[in-house]
């Protein structure tokens, strides 16, 4: 069959089956969920078999470390990816809850009733992962979704998907609803694009040009997001011992993510202090910095560091590895300003111990999540107890920051009357 055909056909049968699933019961959407977490454990080997596959045919072409690091399973993290399942079916069904309720001067009583978008296109690279993530998230919420992930993760993906259609049939429900494009031609993404009449939205996951690919030729609306610089700025009245700690967390807990540390911006009140100790416990892990002259200048004639002279190139990357930027700034203001330039809307954070300078730096800084004193790395949606997350995105329309249920639904109004005409 021509591919695009089938793509067109694949969307048809979601945009059929997503009215089914849209009033389908709490009960039967977590029994769907509690069978992909059964048989992914039960299905491990099978799993990581095929995922091996991908992780020699990534490195043959000579993928980067990051990208590998994303695409590998372990015994570990299907576990993980299996207990976020079930956190989802645990979690409060958002479809059909009624808010807003009122009575208006006429009469009428009007509210909301949260339903699902409908038909939700994913298009992402590397993770196998959020295969399931984004899977069980739109079932969970009523949603139809539509599978695209990378060639680097066809067999994992395969694999997956394969449990997830067993999952569903097993609990009565439509396997129409997850449809997976098992074509790696890049050539269809333009195409499934434009299917606005099918598709109601469509989700990019992966690297600033696959989201910018998406933003440029979709006539579908889009909620983007993933890519993050992510600065970290140490005040004057840090603790030390606290800001040593959640930069290195932040940095090296896992440093291919998009929530993990690019820049720390240090006060110059506090870096002679500060940066020799952090330095040297990034350093244990092998992480490089890139060092302004000020920093380069305290950390230069310490021993066993890997210090690269920082260029301007350096402010505003996302590193996606073991290399950090170091700048040492005069203010908060300063730090403020940094990131107004430089940061792109994902996680920012501040170690204080001022109050004011905490909730200034919380008040000013325009981003999806805003920390005090905590590591970003917990820009995440399982963390902030969303179960999973279909994305994170750095947009403010029409959700921002890790997008869970409530995040993939809408509302409609309902309006009860008793006989009134509008005079």
């Amino acid at each position: 069959m021509d591919p695009i055909v089938e793509l067109e056909m694949q969307c048809r049968r979601a945009k059929l089956a997503s009215r089914k699933l849209a009033y389908t019961g709490t009960a039967a959407k977590n029994s769907a969920l509690e069978h992909i977490a059964d048989d992914l454990l039960s299905q491990k080997e099978v799993i990581l078999e095929a995922n091996a596959i991908d992780q020699l045919d990534a490195r043959k072409i000579g993928m980067a470390p990051a990208m590998l690091d994303r695409l590998a399973l372990t015994p570990h993290s299907v576990d993980l990816i299996a207990a976020d399942v079930r956190s989802v079916a645990g979690l409060p069904d958002p479809v059909g809850e009624i808010f807003d309720m009122r009575t208006l001067p006429n009469g009428l009583t009007l509210g909301k009733k949260r339903v699902p978008l409908g038909v939700i296109a994913a298009i992402y690279e590397s993770r196998p992962n959020v295969t399931i993530d984004i899977t069980a998230l739109c079932l969970k919420a009523g949603n139809a979704v539509i599978l695209r992930g990378g060639k680097e993760t066809i067999n994992s993906n395969r694999a997956l998907v394969k449990i997830i259609v067993g999952a569903l049939e097993r609990a009565g429900l439509d396997p129409n609803v997850v449809q997976f494009i098992d074509n790696t031609d890049r050539s269809l993404v333009p195409h499934l694009l434009k299917m606005n009449d099918q598709v109601d939205l469509v989700i990019p996951r992966g690297g600033t040009g696959l989201i910018k690919f998406v933003k440029e030729n979709s006539s579908i609306p889009v909620v983007a997001g993933g890519a993050g610089v992510c600065h970290t700025f140490v005040d004057a009245s840090a603790r030390v011992d606290r800001a040593t700690a959640i930069v290195y967390n932040a940095k090296v807990q896992k440093p291919s993510a998009c929530n993990a540390l690019d820049t720390i911006l240090v006060h110059k009140d506090i870096a002679a202090r500060y940066l020799p100790e952090a330095a040297a416990e990034l350093a244990g892990s092998g992480v490089e910095l890139r060092c302004d002259p000020r920093s380069l200048a305290i950390l230069g004639s310490l021993p066993g560091l890997k210090l690269v002279p920082a260029v301007d190139a350096d402010w505003g990357k996302e590193y996606l590895a073991l290399i950090a930027a170091i700048k040492i700034v005069d203010s908060l203001d300063e730090a403020l300003d940094h990131i107004a330039a430089y940061g792109d809307g994902h996680s920012e954070a501040i170690i204080t111990e001022d109050y004011t300078n905490a909730q200034r730096f919380m008040n000013e800084v325009d981003a999806a999540a805003v920390y005090v004193n905590t590591s970003t790395r917990f820009t995440d949606g399982a963390q902030f107890g969303l179960g999973a997350e279909v994305g994170i995105s750095t947009q403010k329309m029409h959700a921002r920051g890790p997008l869970g249920l409530k995040e993939i639904t809408s509302y409609k109004w309902l309006v009860y009357g008793s006989g009134q005409a509008r005079p």
